[in-house]
């Protein structure tokens, strides 16, 4: 029977849709409840547990938000290690529920958190117990993660299953947040964690595009602008290719963020998600919405722009989303498709398809999207 450890960071990603960027420090929490965020990481960590129900499973957490909280109306047994001394809870809490749960030598830990939660467990606990992801963070650069709460609960269930899973060292990296709020990326090598392996559930490292990428996005900015219609609202993702849009219309970007722009005016600069359905709402005026793949993984959304809410994206229209990348980041794909994971399972499954994504000067290609790699048709 297959034992695994349960651990939440139940703060994990709450800056996300409110345009913070991060979720490291209790100021940031603190600030981002105040502007109306709700915590995620519980509900993406029962999504993964939910697959589990029938499978040969112990589960052994701590109580309350930070693991038992997941576990509310599923067939799962469990039982308790200890709990947090107070609420909110912090980085220490996780590096004590980590050294807690990693003490009952559980078969794998999994966690549900950001780069930072992954960085906590590293140096609360090390390679002594193997661990996933589940991806609740904003940032999410490091390789321990699964490309989707779905993702982490099909390869625990291998796991039950006694299926063939292959564990490894994969990275964890962490960026420093506060430059990232001022649009310079820091990231850096932080270690390395014991993780069930399997390509098809587990996401790469971020990794930066290979080829000139600063004259195909200015290609692709020309196409784009030569696209623009006037009276439409245009949101802008964050990305070095999107702001090759804002740099070709002169406008001020928010290269880490989301900007909000119309007939060659910003109407908002560095927005979250509640001001832009305050502005689609207001102005009742068509939207779109230009988005990027990450380099190495291939979100399109989930990772890093959570501003572009379900509510967001179906208020725009799933018709109204432009995707752009340079070939070179597409081929760095390695045949696998683009992911989305907009913590909406069933809008994921509309998202997914082929669809276009813009390469360059008046050329395209159709291009899959899917929820895992090599796994939807």
């Amino acid at each position: 029977m297959l034992t695994i450890g349960l651990l939440v960071n139940p703060y994990a990603g709450i800056g996300g849709p409110v345009g913070l960027k991060g979720s490291d420090g209790a100021e940031i929490r603190d600030e981002a409840m105040r502007r109306g965020a709700k915590p995620r990481a519980v509900e993406r960590a029962h999504r993964a547990l939910a697959l589990l129900e029938g499978a040969e499973v112990n589960i052994v957490c701590w109580e309350g938000a930070m693991g038992s909280d997941a576990l509310a109306g599923l067939d799962l047994p469990w039982r308790s290690c200890g709990k947090p001394d107070s609420e909110p809870t912090s980085a220490a809490d996780t590096a004590r529920a980590a050294q807690a749960i990693a003490a009952q030598q559980p078969d794998v830990l999994v966690f549900a958190g950001g780069d930072g939660t992954a960085r906590d467990i590293l140096d609360a606990v090390g390679d002594k117990v193997a661990a996933l992801g589940i991806p609740s963070g904003v940032k999410m650069h490091s390789a321990v993660y699964a490309v989707s709460p779905e993702a982490a609960g099909e390869l625990l269930k291998r796991l039950a299953e006694a299926g063939l899973v292959n564990v490894e060292l994969r990275e964890v990296r962490d960026i420093d947040e506060d430059a990232f709020r001022e649009g310079v990326v820091k990231a850096r090598f932080y270690g390395e964690l014991l993780t069930p392996e399997e390509g098809h559930f587990l996401q790469r490292t971020k990794v930066a595009g290979v080829e000139s990428e600063e004259l195909v996005a200015e290609d692709i900015a020309a196409d784009i602008v030569e696209s623009i219609q006037p009276g439409r609202i245009y949101l802008i993702g964050p990305g070095s290719t999107t702001a090759a849009i804002m740099a070709e219309l002169s406008l001020p970007n928010t290269l880490l963020g989301v900007d909000a722009i119309c007939d060659g005016e910003v109407l908002l600069s560095d927005a979250g998600e509640s001001e832009l359905l305050a502005l689609l709402e207001g102005t009742g005026r068509p939207a779109e919405i230009i988005v990027t793949a990450i380099g190495g993984q291939g979100h399109v959304f989930g990772r890093g722009n959570q501003q572009f809410s379900p509510a967001v994206l179906r208020r725009v229209g799933l018709d109204n989303i432009t995707i752009v990348a340079g070939k070179g980041k597409i081929k760095g794909l390695n045949g696998e498709p683009l992911l989305v994971d907009t913590n909406d399972p069933a809008l994921d499954a509309e998202l997914c398809g082929y669809r276009k994504v813009v390469t360059g000067y008046h050329d395209a290609i159709l291009y899959p999207v899917a929820t895992l790699p090599g796994l939807d048709d």
